[in-house]
């Protein structure tokens, strides 16, 4: 179904919180100035890329990014692309966390008030199969999103259980490219940052 189709997963630029790696979901900030800059240099980057469709997560960070970097007008917001819903752990720092649970993880502990992986996983498949509907001969989608989920879309777009996105990490403003070799789902560019 749709093999040839690229799903191009860009993080959002830069926010107050992620820069202090504070579990960031419900919470609509914006950029930071980095965050803008960071935009910029995807707008450059992505300068002359075609794409069938575009995607963005509802949240201001990355509507701020997909407009920044050119593609504001023709995105769709798909509420599949939200964050992980951190639950009683929003705005906390795995540190701050750990300092009252020794050794929590997002990958394995219970989320108090939010998602489970696996839901997190469901919502990245259906939006897979969005995407895919979107561009059925082939052809560039882009999906403009935070951190987890497109770690666990990667994972799941490879074959894996959603927890095996603790096995990718992803930068802000930060680039990848999920794609085919023949028949087989691939990873074809992860994690490509910006200089500056």
């Amino acid at each position: 179904m749709s093999a040839g189709t690229e799903l191009w997963l860009i993080r959002h630029g830069e926010t107050e919180w992620s820069l202090s790696g504070a579990h960031t979901s419900r919470t609509d900030i914006p950029l930071t100035e980095h965050g803008r800059k960071r935009a910029e240099e995807l707008r450059d980057y992505l300068a002359g890329t075609q794409f069938a469709a575009v995607f963005t997560s509802p949240m201001q960070r990355a509507r701020e990014t997909c407009a920044i970097a050119g593609f504001g007008d023709v995105a769709l917001v798909d509420e599949g692309l939200r964050e992980w819903d951190y639950g009683v752990y929003e705005g906390k720092t795995t540190a701050e966390i750990r300092a009252k649970i020794p050794g929590w993880s997002v990958w394995k502990d219970e989320i108090v008030g939010g998602e489970t992986v696996e839901h997190v996983g469901e919502r990245a498949d259906g939006v897979i199969e969005r995407a895919l509907a979107a561009s059925p001969s082939g052809g560039k989608v882009a999906l403009f999103a935070h951190a987890h989920i497109l770690r666990i879309l990667a994972a799941r777009w490879i074959g894996l259980a959603a927890d095996g996105g603790r096995l990718l990490v992803l930068g802000t403003g930060s680039v990848s490219v999920l794609g085919w070799e023949r028949e087989t789902r691939v990873i074809e560019a992860w994690n490509r940052g910006f200089e500056g």
